[in-house]
């Protein structure tokens, strides 16, 4: 299974609702994930650009993009970033497979 990292930030709206009353997100998100044959490896909230972050587990970037979408189509957030994590063997299978890309730069 591929792994996922997600920044996101809420929308003022979502903040005021759970200062009015909190809630621990993270048994929702692994709700999230396991709809979907997944597993959510962590849940943490942040300072700076991204309110939080998680690591997520997925069977293929369909099923991730999946729950992304049903995220974002929530309204809860002011913004989703999804990033595909690379193994070090996939990183190393992909520099030995660089070989055979024969890349021209523009106007080379």
């Amino acid at each position: 299974m591929a792994m996922y990292l997600t920044r996101f930030s809420y929308t003022p709206e979502t903040w005021a609702r759970m200062i009015e009353k909190p809630e621990d997100r993270r048994e929702a998100a692994r709700t999230y994930i396991e709809s979907v044959g997944g597993k959510l490896h962590g849940f943490w909230y942040a300072f700076g650009e991204h309110d939080g972050w998680n690591l997520w587990e997925a069977p293929d970037n369909v099923s991730m993009a999946a729950v992304a979408l049903a995220i974002g189509a929530g309204g809860a957030l002011r913004s989703m970033e999804t990033t595909v994590l690379l193994s070090v063997e996939d990183t190393i299978e992909a520099l030995k497979k660089a070989k055979s890309v024969r890349y021209r730069p523009p106007a080379a």
